[in-house]
């Protein structure tokens, strides 16, 4: 199930692509890509078939795409019928009655995202990367840029507010190592760390055991641990 973000970034695609579409005179259709390292790779289009045409070259990494990200600027074709580059995108395109397209690439803050445009025409997409849609795609990766960063700070807020819940029972746990062990609090926290890593359980989890126990039945991993 997707969570609130991967929507709310899928939404803001969407609309990009219907977006760009309509304010571009000639254009049939458009596709947004979120290009990130990682197996999943948020997209958009606007309809059916152009989604194989964006599967295509994230397959043989090799198209308008995997140029413009290359580049760092937009790649056109002004007549796929006699375009020689990128064989199975053409084929692909041409099949589907796309006769000419553009990607214009957006980078900010580290995210970077495609927009495609294309249509049925040649030629009829030259002015497309200096028209609405480069300011309609400026507005839309500021938006997922800012969204990122909200939720980040929302993660890093529920973060804080665990650690905060949980101090108080590592606390009392590294007293209790420091009591069995003799060691000073620094000692007692890297003892119930390697607890933690070695069982494979949350810090707090462990914490709450040797408190649970005041340490009873533990001073011998305890010992071994400290060394």
């Amino acid at each position: 199930m997707q969570d609130t973000g991967q929507l709310e970034q899928g939404r803001r695609l969407s609309e990009l692509a219907e977006q760009a579409t309509r304010c571009t005179p000639d254009c049939c259709g458009a596709s947004c890509l979120v290009s990130e390292e990682g197996p999943e790779r948020p997209a958009a289009v606007t309809h059916p078939d152009l989604a194989g045409l964006v599967s295509v070259q994230l397959r043989s990494g090799d198209g308008p795409i995997p140029a413009a990200l290359e580049r760092g600027g937009p790649v056109d074709s002004a007549d796929l019928l006699r375009e020689k580059r990128w064989p199975a995108y053409r084929a692909m395109a041409l099949d589907s009655g796309v006769r000419s397209s553009v990607t214009i690439p957006f980078r900010r803050s580290g995210l970077t995202v495609t927009l495609s445009l294309y249509s049925f025409r040649p030629g009829a997409l030259d002015d497309a990367p200096h028209g609405p849609a480069r300011a309609l795609g400026d507005l839309a990766v500021t938006c997922l840029v800012r969204d990122r960063s909200y939720r980040a700070a929302l993660t890093e807020l529920d973060q804080l507010g665990t650690a905060l819940r949980t101090r108080p029972v590592v606390d009392q746990a590294c007293g209790i190592v420091m009591h069995v062990l003799g060691c000073d609090a620094d000692a007692a926290f890297g003892v119930l760390r390697r607890i933690s890593q070695s069982t494979q359980r949350k810090l707090s989890d462990v914490a709450s055991a040797v408190v649970d126990k005041r340490g009873r039945g533990l001073e011998g991993e305890l010992v071994s641990l400290s060394n």
